[in-house]
């Protein structure tokens, strides 16, 4: 089984997740965010790093899903990569600090990925 946990920055994601994964004592997937070598970058330069910054965490989130996949574990995972693609990413182009060519090529990607993930033809 796998259950995400979706909600704004400092809604409580983490601690509900810690709290249900001991609870059940299932699996935690937290989000990455120490081992991000872009996030830095992007609080400095929203405009210049937004697209990577929006890449890693597509990457990311995915190889989560492909690992919780292959696994067959229990687990609870701290933020899904549906709010990137459907949340964040149009929210950083609504704002102008992603160009619209960067939008739709990350986009396209997030489509195509989960199309793969469902086994489904785009």
């Amino acid at each position: 089984m796998h259950i995400a946990i979706a909600g704004n920055i400092g809604s409580g994601k983490t601690t509900l997740t810690s709290l249900l994964s001991k609870h059940y004592k299932w699996d935690q997937l937290q989000e990455a965010v120490d081992n991000n070598p872009y996030l830095f970058d992007f609080y400095k330069d929203m405009q210049r790093w937004s697209f990577n910054l929006q890449i890693f965490f597509l990457n990311s989130r995915f190889e989560q899903l492909l690992e919780i996949r292959k696994s067959g574990r229990n687990v609870l995972q701290d933020r899904t990569i549906y709010e990137d693609a459907y949340i964040f990413a149009p929210n950083l182009h609504a704002m102008g600090l992603m160009t619209t060519r960067d939008f739709e090529n990350y986009f396209r990607l997030f489509q195509n990925m989960d199309a793969a993930r469902l086994g489904q033809d785009h």
